[in-house]
């Protein structure tokens, strides 16, 4: 089928959630894709911050095949053994102790909320429950999550939604401080705001929320979800701060493109759980498990994490090198990058795809860069060579 066919046959048969382009990809290998007319694309979206080793990396095709020929799902009424030593990598890498596993960025956020709130009734304060989250944060597509979201635009004709949720201002300490009071349970906060517009924390701010909660006696909530996993050149976007979250939510790189969600904590704050406070039937299956397992081995070695921090800033560089009046600003930390232009994005987005660049936005005049971490500096440099040849044919035009 071509990918006319493929998008008219979707547009009959598939709700309506997304704005789709009209193409439908057939094949990738490494930081590329080509669509069912077959041509080629280099892939800076990743999935959404994903594919974080590429398209078909060999060791995780590899594993799933394995896993797949032996056992695909117990529940978790037994112990998985790939869960195990999935959990293990991760209180290793995180220096956290306690890991849930679940299926999307969502379900982590959801269940990094239950467990605020659950740990502060089980000590006796259970009208302590209100999570302060932020302005321009995104955190999911569930009632709770989207309420915990800090946009509007993502909350409207979803009333009503869940109590207990106040917005402060991002990088601004003083209005976290306005909002703590008796009934306060957790500040949930991204190190790096994704959907936002790639807005990294200012490090005085973490390390000021981290003292702001030990003072209050509350949680400390971080949603890794799209910059953890090795995304920002460390293994969790926290380790670049120094700051430790009482509460971490991981998702999106975890599986490499196999769906897998975790939430992570202290035993303090685990404490909060108990046999049947919440559960998720496929959440750390062992398929799922096997192939983040191996994930984690990958991305957790010292070389692989310093590659990523260099391709980042070969990525900074050769952005900064462009010339153009409707850059404002490139921020961003490792490859998670944000160009913010003084216009909307779409179209220059649109372009670039044409000629084979595969971009996306986070905000609508933000293009975001979020390629495999195993991304070559050629490979870099086509795609920053192909978005300044669009950004000057779109101003000449």
């Amino acid at each position: 089928m071509s990918n006319v066919d493929i998008a008219a046959q979707g547009q009959q048969y598939i709700m309506n959630t997304y704005g789709r382009y009209p193409l439908s990809f057939v094949r990738g290998q490494g930081g590329l894709l080509w669509d069912a007319d077959g041509k080629a694309y280099l892939d800076f979206v990743g999935g959404i911050a994903v594919c974080i080793l590429g398209h078909c990396h060999p060791e995780l095709v590899a594993v799933i095949k394995k896993q797949a020929e032996t056992l695909w799902h117990i529940s978790n009424l037994y112990w998985i053994e790939p869960q195990v030593k999935a959990a293990a990598k991760l209180v290793e890498g995180s220096g956290l102790d306690k890991v849930f596993f679940c299926n999307s960025g969502a379900e982590a956020v959801e269940a990094a909320i239950k467990l605020s709130r659950k740990y502060f009734y089980r000590q006796g304060q259970p009208r302590r429950n209100h999570i302060i989250s932020f302005l321009q944060s995104f955190h999911g597509r569930t009632l709770a999550a989207v309420t915990a979201t800090g946009q509007l635009k993502y909350q409207e004709g979803f009333a009503p939604l869940p109590e207990g949720f106040q917005y402060a201002e991002f990088n601004n300490l003083d209005s976290v401080k306005a909002l703590i009071n008796e009934e306060t349970a957790a500040v949930l906060v991204e190190p790096v705001q994704g959907e936002g517009g790639i807005r990294p924390a200012r490090a005085d701010f973490l390390k000021g929320l981290r003292d702001l909660c030990d003072r209050e006696g509350i949680l400390l909530i971080f949603d890794e979800v799209q910059c953890g996993m090795a995304r920002t050149g460390s293994l969790f976007a926290y380790q670049n701060y120094g700051v430790k979250p009482d509460i971490v939510s991981i998702a999106k790189g975890l599986g490499g493109g196999f769906p897998i969600g975790a939430m992570l904590s202290t035993d303090r704050a685990a404490s909060g759980f108990a046999p049947g406070d919440h559960a998720s039937t496929f959440g750390g299956n062992l398929l799922a498990t096997a192939v983040a397992e191996q994930v984690l081995k990958i991305i957790s070695a010292r070389p692989f994490l310093d590659r990523v921090g260099q391709a980042g800033q070969y990525l900074m560089n050769k952005l900064q090198g462009i010339s153009d009046s409707r850059i404002v600003e490139i921020r961003g930390q490792g490859l998670m990058v944000g160009i913010e232009m003084s216009v909307e994005v779409a179209d220059i987005i649109n372009r670039c795809m044409s000629k084979g660049l595969l971009l996306v936005g986070a905000g609508p005049k933000v293009v975001r860069m979020v390629p495999p971490l195993t991304v070559s500096d050629d490979e870099i440099e086509q795609a920053v060579a192909i978005f300044a040849q669009v950004l000057g044919e779109s101003a000449a035009g």
